[in-house]
């Protein structure tokens, strides 16, 4: 039948029908399709047997063509035989087919034959059969210790026949092969099928094996493409990570040659050392590359160490920075006079309410405190990210204009009569003095930037960190600028204090701290991290000498003979003389906004944290022989799906890790790990993790945690020390915790208040604190439990506000 009339001709004319109403399926038709048992896994089952049958067919087949072709070769020899008529022709123009040159075929062809037979006998041989099935019986009775059965393997190694059928030594390679072929075990790809597979038999195998090696054969083009068609369809078999036998379990077996490891049932098949099967391959081995994962992130980890002895330096270069920054201006550690002189203990009787705001890193707060005067307050605050490209913008103005609607929007939220009240005052007031009887609010400015302060509402910003870069702030006085932007919104509100978060800190945990005992350090371990602490005033030589430039006031109390000092401590050590450094850290100092500076800050804080685990990762991943997230397929992954890791991990990108994942990864005592691999699925996108993967992850996470927490212990026992707070006899003293100060002297403690999201959520952070602070011989074990360490609740809002209320004090007095 031609084509014209088992396909009709195209019509020149295209009809197209368009339905009227919605095409809709009939029930029955919907009840077939759900009651039908056809499943994604009988699907796979019924190609793979549908694969199977092609393999066999296609395998016949050969052999059949093969024996045509033995045959005919025969035929010709048979009739291309000389005959003594012809044998002195001179003119034979047939090839020479002599009695030397036949001989010479029927010797090769008995040589092939012996061989054969020498094979076949190995085969049949009893000894080795026997040996062979010891191996596999062993093996299969001890699935998952297969190093119990090397006896057994020795001895099969020991046969005659195994070393005559391999005298090349290839029998351990091809071994594995031959194994699954002889036992009828399917070959090691993965399936969802738990329907039996077939595959053809071993003496169609092994006569297929044997005819291939022979050389001589010639193939037709056709034959040749059968064949090709045929490796291709098995490697395609063999190759696809989706399929997985589950109801076989092979058994296993180990032979060992130098450091070489195969795995595999046992079986010797004639001629298949001589040439290479169709079947060549090595079954999988359980993610051999991972073996030493783990190992190798406990590697990395020890990069992370931080002795006693080194924190013990780094005590001593601490102190030695500290003094230096007391007598001159333009030290590594600043040591920031702040002209605040009084530290608040609760007992005040103060009411009244106050504005806060802070600017501590990514974040911009709004608060309004009202304090109770006794050690109470009440707050309501409003919180918004700071947009990125306002952390980088040309000019000051763009970034305080944003902070100064933010104040506007909050004031009209939550004091909304208030600002009401002020609008239509400023609208009715003809004259300026009719402004001097409006109602003010104090704000209290918290800026965790370096400043240099020169007034207890003036202060000019030395450098950004943390991820800001405005260059046309610096210098400038930051009060101002924030104060001429809410002036531009006609809002009713002044800026009476500059607080740094750290003083904040301080000042929030001594007003709402148990007892009469001031607080000596108010510390942050969060984004960023920064301390300032209560210093003598004698010891700020360059308030005296004339060190402090830029008009800085000599206007405050000195009645209390002390004042807060901020640190600035993310600065200690640029140098690096002291402080820790991995390739790791060097990475992100080179990739950050402002190298070789904060190199404290950068190893302490959870802003920094997170972008070293992230390089660590990266290495690890990296690393040739133990990659990590990368499975070979399914079966390598104890969880039986393969890991993949997403084109936008955050893994891929700068800071793309954030502290709460070191957090949640520490705390994770769950079985297998899920919450760590859940974690990395959500927060990386990295799916199907393994156990092993959150292993090695929790490893480096725990290293780099750690050596954080003690860093910051060199920071506090610093100033414990130079403070001389513990005294001189710290050992004899009495002690006390946070959780257990019944019936302990309270002028014996030492208070700390800290603040921040490592401090507060990192698990085990204090408690690694105080064990390097144990290891300082001048605080020891004694000294560090009078040391009380205490989460300052809200420290920049509430120290803020205390702040802005002393300020207001002193403008009033200095008023009368």
């Amino acid at each position: 039948m031609g084509q014209s009339e088992s396909k009709p001709a195209p019509s020149s004319t295209e009809h197209v029908f368009t339905a009227t109403t919605p095409i809709r399926f009939s029930q029955d038709l919907i009840d077939s399709l759900q009651a039908s048992p056809e499943t994604d896994s009988t699907r796979a089952s019924d190609l793979e047997l549908h694969i199977q049958s092609r393999v066999t067919a296609e395998l016949k087949r050969l052999e059949s063509e093969t024996d045509t072709a033995i045959k005919k070769l025969e035929d010709d020899l048979s009739a291309a035989a000389p005959t003594p008529s012809k044998q002195s022709s001179s003119t034979i123009s047939a090839p020479d087919l002599g009695r030397q040159s036949v001989q010479k075929e029927i010797e090769t062809l008995r040589k092939r034959l012996r061989e054969r037979k020498l094979r076949e006998d190995v085969v049949n041989d009893k000894a080795v059969e026997s040996a062979r099935d010891d191996v596999i019986n062993c093996l299969r009775i001890n699935d998952r210790r297969p190093l119990d059965c090397w006896k057994e393997v020795e001895e099969f190694k020991r046969e005659p026949g195994v070393s005559i059928s391999c005298p090349s030594g290839q029998w351990k390679q091809k071994v594995a092969t031959l194994a699954l072929l002889a036992s009828h075990a399917p070959p090691p790809f993965e399936t969802s099928s738990p329907i039996p597979l077939s595959y053809p038999s071993y003496a169609d195998r092994k006569q297929l094996a044997s005819k291939i090696s022979r050389n001589s054969l010639r193939f037709s083009y056709t034959q040749l493409l059968s064949l090709f068609v045929l490796l291709g369809v098995l490697a395609l078999q063999f190759l696809l990570p989706t399929f997985r036998p589950l109801t076989f379990n092979p058994a296993r077996a180990v032979f060992r040659d130098n450091k070489s490891f195969v795995q595999s049932n046992t079986a010797v098949v004639p001629g298949i050392c001589d040439n290479r099967d169709p079947f060549d391959f090595l079954p999988l081995v359980s993610r051999p590359h991972k073996m030493s994962l783990v190992e190798e992130a406990r590697r990395i980890a020890a990069e992370f160490e931080y002795p006693a002895e080194d924190v013990n330096r780094g005590v001593k270069e601490f102190i030695r920075e500290m003094d230096e920054g007391l007598e001159k201006v333009g030290a590594t550690m600043s040591q920031i006079p702040t002209y605040v002189t009084a530290v608040p203990n609760g007992t005040e009787k103060v009411v009244g309410l106050y504005l806060a705001v802070d600017l501590g890193g990514t974040n911009f707060r709004v608060c309004s405190i009202d304090l109770h005067g006794d050690t109470t307050f009440s707050l309501t605050q409003s919180k918004v990210a700071i947009p990125r490209e306002l952390m980088v913008a040309k000019t000051a103005k763009d970034l305080f204009a944003f902070l100064a609607k933010q104040i506007e929007l909050f004031l009209q939220t939550h004091h909304n009569d208030h600002f009401e009240a002020s609008i239509r005052r400023r609208n009715t007031v003809s004259s300026r003095d009719g402004f001097k009887s409006e109602e003010i609010f104090s704000l209290g400015f918290t800026f965790s930037f370096p400043v240099q302060q020169i007034g207890i509402n003036k202060g000019t910003l030395i450098r950004w960190t943390k991820g800001f870069d405005i260059e046309d702030a610096i210098g400038k006085d930051i009060c101002q600028l924030l104060q001429d932007e809410i002036d531009a919104l006609h809002l009713p509100v002044k800026v009476a204090a500059l607080v740094n978060d750290t003083v904040g800190t301080l000042m929030a945990r001594s007003y709402t701290s148990p007892g009469k005992t001031g607080t000596l350090l108010g510390a942050i371990f969060g984004t960023g991290t920064n301390g300032a602490y209560v210093e003598k005033l004698d010891n700020v030589v360059k308030l005296s000498n004339g060190s402090v430039s830029g008009g800085a006031s000599t206007d405050f109390d000195k009645s209390t003979g002390e004042m807060i000092i901020n640190t600035e401590w993310g600065s200690f050590d640029n140098h690096m003389s002291v402080l820790p450094d991995t390739q790791y850290d060097q990475a992100l100092d080179k990739a950050s906004v402002n190298p070789g500076i904060q190199m404290f800050e950068k190893r302490v804080s959870g802003m920094f944290l997170g972008e070293i685990l992230r390089r660590s990762i990266l290495s690890l991943m990296q690393h040739p022989k133990v990659q990590l997230f990368r499975d070979t397929d399914s079966s390598s992954n104890d969880h039986h799906s393969t890991t993949v890791i997403s084109d936008t991990s955050a893994l891929y990108h700068q800071w793309g890790i954030d502290t709460s994942f070191l957090s949640i990864v520490q705390a994770d005592q769950s079985k297998d790990l899920r919450i760590t691999r859940q974690t990395l699925d959500r927060d990386l996108g990295i799916h199907a993790a393994s156990t092993e993967d959150a292993e090695a992850v929790k490893t480096l996470v725990a290293a780099i945690g750690k050596r954080s927490a003690r860093l910051s212990a060199v920071a506090i026992g610093a100033i414990v020390i130079s403070t001389g707070r513990l005294g001189k006899d710290s050992a004899a003293s009495e002690i006390t915790t946070e959780a257990s100060t019944s019936g302990v002297d309270d002028d014996n403690v030492v208070d700390i208040g800290v603040d921040g999201s490592l401090v507060e959520y990192y698990p085990g952070f204090e408690d690694y604190i105080r064990e390097a602070l144990r290891e300082i011989p001048e605080i020891g074990e004694k000294g560090e439990k009078r040391i009380r360490i205490g989460i300052a609740k809200d420290g920049s809002g509430v120290g803020a506000a205390l702040i802005a209320l002393v300020a207001s004090a002193m403008e009033e007095n200095s008023k009368a």
